[in-house]
């Protein structure tokens, strides 16, 4: 019987059929992630090798001892080779008869989350590996691994739409039918209790091939597609158009080859993070709160057009402003009276070996815009194998907790679960410039 999950989530069933055919034609950026040595690097050789994606001098490149070892294919680095590990994130292009692809290798290390993160928070949808040989698939329920914990919550708190769960090295088991049954019983358990949606749960074995690219009906009892099928039907990450207009500024300029379109008046270039943006449209800047019309909206090849979400433009005010790079241009009716935020409460994954400390300052990066962020509580910290709350006194690395914020200035920030941009921020130390965390916003006032 296959073990595909359906959604449960109406808003995401809903937006699937109404833009399923787009959002399949798109190119998907997916991450594969989970325990170290689980298999995520062999897996996407696996995938380019079977879907004839590397050339044969590439495959000649990364053969030990006459055979070919499919993780050479993404970890270029040496300290990479030597050790047989993954540890920066390795992105991979590739192509079906249906669809284009984007992989992220994300490190499996404890150490290394903090990589995991950013190769997950612009991804379409995940894969994470479970190494059947590391658990005990003989109990009805095993534990799973921390890690496998750990990168599903993560994926699960940066919004990733799509979560498929491949149970790998099954041809290493003695019995490959009872362990992808008792392990999918406990990513079940686990997901339910989680409260994630996923999308597949499939039996591979990413060095041999089975249920990677060509499905292998009957193995381990599961009738379902090969998991490069499954990836061919996901949808792309729909962007935020039915928020209000919001527009982070990232380089204005001031003449160009258009001057005669803009009349003389400064083009601000960006990126539209949420809404449309429309002539004629009622635009308030942030900071500062001076309010303008839109004159002209032109595209990424300065044609005059409408622009929504995703898509890249310049847009021109009817009266000159104080805007510069990191200002935020929004809709005059749809963020309230006062758009600024300056108190937050965030789920904060932290990844610096230095402890996050009530009454730490910190840089806050949100788009294009740096403020200072002073931590002023820890409400508590999430136990990721019981996914219970705990009170905690400061956040260890690679920690998850919920944290109240009070930032120098206001931004415009709402619930991460509204915008993935506007709610979401980067926490940078302020001495020694290292990403510390990433803050995924649940209220602000």
């Amino acid at each position: 019987m296959s073990t595909i999950l359906q959604t449960s989530n109406p808003d995401v069933a809903d937006n699937a059929s109404n833009n399923a055919e787009q959002d399949t034609r798109a190119a998907l950026r997916f991450v594969t992630c989970g325990s170290v040595d689980d298999g995520k690097s062999t897996l996407i050789g696996r995938l380019l090798v079977d879907s004839r994606a590397v050339l044969q001098d590439q495959l000649a490149s990364v053969q030990r001892s006459g055979k070919v070892d499919l993780a050479l294919l993404t970890d270029g680095l040496q300290a990479e080779r030597e050790q047989g590990i993954t540890i920066d994130v390795a992105y991979r292009y590739f192509n079906t008869v249906a669809r284009k692809f984007i992989i992220a290798d994300a490190p499996g290390h404890e150490q290394y989350t903090r990589n995991m993160v950013t190769a997950a928070s612009s991804a379409d949808a995940a894969v994470v590996l479970v190494d059947a040989t590391k658990l005990d698939w003989q109990s009805a329920l095993p534990n799973l691994l921390p890690q496998t914990r750990r990168h599903s919550l993560l994926v699960k708190l940066l919004r990733v739409p799509s979560i498929v769960f491949a149970v790998n090295k099954l041809d290493a088991v003695e019995d490959p039918a009872l362990a992808f049954e008792h392990i999918s019983a406990a990513l079940r358990q686990f997901t339910q209790e989680a409260g994630i949606t996923a999308h597949a749960i499939v039996p591979v074995s990413a060095l041999i091939g089975f249920n990677v690219v060509d499905a292998n009906p009957g193995w381990c009892n599961y009738q379902g597609p090969a998991l490069l099928a499954i990836l061919e039907q996901l949808s792309a990450t729909p962007a935020d158009t039915a928020q209000p207009f919001s527009f982070p500024v990232q380089w204005v300029e001031k003449f160009s080859s258009s001057a005669d379109t803009s009349q003389g008046r400064r083009i601000f270039w960006g990126r539209i993070a949420s809404g449309a943006v429309q002539v004629g449209q009622s635009v308030s800047v942030l900071p500062g709160g001076k309010s303008a019309v839109v004159a002209e909206v032109l595209d990424h090849a300065r044609s005059p057009k409408s622009v929504r979400a995703g898509h890249s433009a310049g847009i021109i005010l009817d009266r000159e402003l104080d805007v510069s790079r990191g200002d935020v241009l929004l809709a005059t009716e749809g963020f309230g009276a006062s758009p600024g935020k300056r108190e937050l409460t965030a789920t904060v994954a932290w990844m610096d070996d230095e402890p996050l400390l009530p009454g730490r300052l910190y840089w806050a990066l949100q788009g294009h815009r740096w403020v200072k962020a002073k931590v002023k509580r820890i409400v508590h910290q999430v136990n990721i194998n019981t996914l219970e709350e705990q009170a905690a006194t400061q956040l260890d690395a690679n920690a998850i907790g919920v944290v109240e914020l009070t930032l120098q200035e206001p931004i415009a920030a709402v619930p991460f679960a509204e915008s993935r941009i506007l709610g979401s921020l980067v926490l940078v130390d302020t001495a020694s410039h290292k990403t510390s965390g990433a803050a995924l916003i649940l209220s602000a006032q």
